[in-house]
């Protein structure tokens, strides 16, 4: 009989990731692009629509909502306003130099990352 594995919770391994300088950068760097991922996954998981179905929609192309959904690239400001405009959601990113309080975030939004740069800079990212 195969020994079982212990699983580790996902939460364990990005702590763990995030230790690693290099890997930190990059998570920040994409904070916006996975917000804009989880928002249009649900979106269209929500609205029951194939990745087809959607680029239709927003007068893209298929593989552009594939990029999109992995969160590897920052969307342009055009296609953040194409989100907005044809499926109602709604992204907020708010960039300060160090002491700078962050932005107030209307309810309806939900942070999705909150990081502080070696230089003190502060970049805010929600969706809803």
């Amino acid at each position: 009989m195969a020994a079982r594995t212990k699983l580790i919770p996902w939460e364990d391994v990005l702590t763990e990731q995030l230790r690693d300088p290099e890997f930190r950068s990059e998570w920040d760097r994409t904070a916006l692009a996975r917000a804009v991922a989880n928002a249009v996954v649900t979106y269209r998981s929500r609205e029951k629509l194939s990745q087809k179905a959607l680029a239709a929609k927003l007068a893209m192309k298929q593989p552009a909502i594939a990029r999109l959904e992995i969160g590897e690239h920052n969307p342009s400001i055009e296609t953040l306003e194409r989100l907005a405009s044809a499926l109602g959601l709604r992204f907020i990113v708010d960039v300060a130099p160090a002491g700078r309080t962050a932005a107030t975030l209307p309810p309806d939004v939900k942070v999705v990352a909150d990081a502080t740069g070696v230089d003190g800079t502060r970049v805010l990212v929600a969706a809803g």
